[in-house]
């Protein structure tokens, strides 16, 4: 992706009366997939990327006039989740809250929001070869039909947001998401999740949010759509940009969702440290959680050996593999493994103990929770991402294309860094050259 507004390529479309986006194409090419491996041992089949979309001309494509200056940033960040379309290549994915970073304003870590205008946008694509086409796009809007926006929420709770250099101070807008997760549901409507409340949000097949599921306690006002506290209190200890990131859809319609991180019980030192980690059950039916699970990463150095750092442990997807089964992906940035586990009806924990927090020590404090009679879920490795030539860094999507294959689709951030360097002198984005991939890896058991 170009660092620069001037000079991009830009890519032509056309949006039909009453639908958000008819089609965006965007075609690049990528490096050739990986050659066969020794039988027994995962591979990659194919890697597609997706061309440079310029993210001022999509997002007004969806909603005129929401973003003035992109700044030269190009559409990323859809490889938040991913969700088959019902057609061959074809995957339902999920922008995060936008471009974002962080800069040290007098040795205090800032977030930065280059283009606050940016709305969350559900995405339809096509893996075709060795590209990724964009064939439709929903904005995500409220009860009056106006952006939801990726802005923080609540001051006091979430980051303070800033311009793109760190020195204006932008608004908080109780409406805003940073989606991660997604599944369709069977009448079209969609689920996601979002890493503010943490909260479950269902929203219309056009986009509209129709119900904001967040903890008990979190008393979110002001936002234009349904807020109902229906979710765990103690889930107000989530740690933050460490909210829900995981979601399947399981048979029958009940969603699993999975908090990234521990817990920040009782303090964040404690979460820090952690590596328990909390799952939902959630019926739509009932409109509540019926249960919750005890999760445990395995240590940071058996995920990624080039990592000492507890706290970089993180689940971004869940998916549904039939009966209570799930695909659990435990990550850091740069390596990723899948287990196999089951949502036993003896594991649940939901209104117990573990749910009070006054509990000392807490859930998230235990060396040993199976030592102190926490049900913890039992897994099984179904493969190493991280010893699979070809598969990229920062997973966050994986969905299931057969009983051999799975997809992957990374989070590529927009293209953005951290630091007073993201940006040039003229305020357009120096960008990474991360882009999004869409991965087929061939596993040699199945799931």
């Amino acid at each position: 992706m170009s660092p620069h507004a001037t000079g991009r390529r830009r890519v032509h479309r056309s949006v039909a009366a009453g639908v958000p986006l008819a089609v965006l194409a965007a075609l690049a090419t990528a490096g050739p997939a990986a050659a066969h491996t020794p039988s027994g041992e995962a591979y990659v089949t194919r890697t597609a990327t997706l061309g440079d979309i310029p993210l001022g001309p999509f997002s007004n494509a969806l909603l005129p006039g929401t973003v003035a200056d992109d700044r030269g940033v190009d559409l990323g960040g859809i490889g938040s989740d991913l969700y088959p379309a019902g057609r061959e290549g074809q995957f339902w994915t999920v922008t995060d809250r936008g471009p974002n970073g962080q800069i040290k304003v007098d040795g205090v870590k800032r977030r930065t929001f280059p283009v606050p205008g940016f709305d969350p946008a559900i995405v339809r694509i096509q893996v075709t070869g060795e590209t990724v086409k964009v064939l439709q796009a929903i904005p995500l809007t409220t009860r009056s039909g106006g952006p939801v926006t990726g802005l923080s929420n609540q001051e006091g709770r979430d980051e303070a947001p800033y311009s793109h250099d760190a020195t204006t101070p932008l608004p908080y807008n109780p409406n805003g998401l940073d989606t991660e997760g997604i599944v369709r549901a069977a009448d079209g409507s969609f689920w996601l999740v979002d890493e503010y409340g943490p909260s479950l949000v269902h929203v219309s097949a056009r986009g509209k949010v129709l119900t904001r599921y967040v903890p008990e306690g979190l008393n979110l006002a002001g936002a234009d759509y349904s807020v109902v506290e229906a979710l765990p209190g103690v889930l107000l200890h989530r740690k933050i940009n460490r909210g829900f990131e995981g979601l399947a859809q399981l048979p029958g319609g009940d969603l699993a969702l999975a908090v990234q991180s521990p817990l920040s019980l009782p303090d964040t030192d404690a979460g820090e440290a952690s590596r328990t980690v909390r799952l939902l059950r959630f019926s739509p039916k009932k409109k509540a959680v019926t249960a919750e699970y005890a999760y445990r990463f395995d240590p940071v150095e058996v995920v990624d050996p080039g990592e000492d750092d507890t706290s970089e442990l993180k689940i971004s997807s869940v998916v549904a593999v039939g009966g209570d089964r799930l695909l659990v992906e435990e990550r850091t940035d740069k390596a990723a493994r899948l287990h196999l586990v089951r949502l036993d009806r003896g594991a649940n924990i939901l209104g117990g103990r573990w749910d009070d927090e006054a509990t000392s020590p807490s859930l998230e404090q235990l060396d040993d929770p199976k030592a102190s009679g926490v049900p913890v879920l039992s897994k099984r490795l179904v493969v190493d991402l991280g010893t699979v030539a070809g598969v990229p860094g920062k997973i966050e999507g994986v969905a299931r294309v057969d009983h051999d294959t799975l997809a992957l689709i990374n989070d590529n951030d927009f293209g953005m860094t951290d630091g007073t360097g993201a940006f040039d002198a003229q305020g357009r984005l120096v960008d990474s050259g991360v882009e999004t991939t869409v991965t087929y890896v061939r596993l040699p058991r199945g799931v």
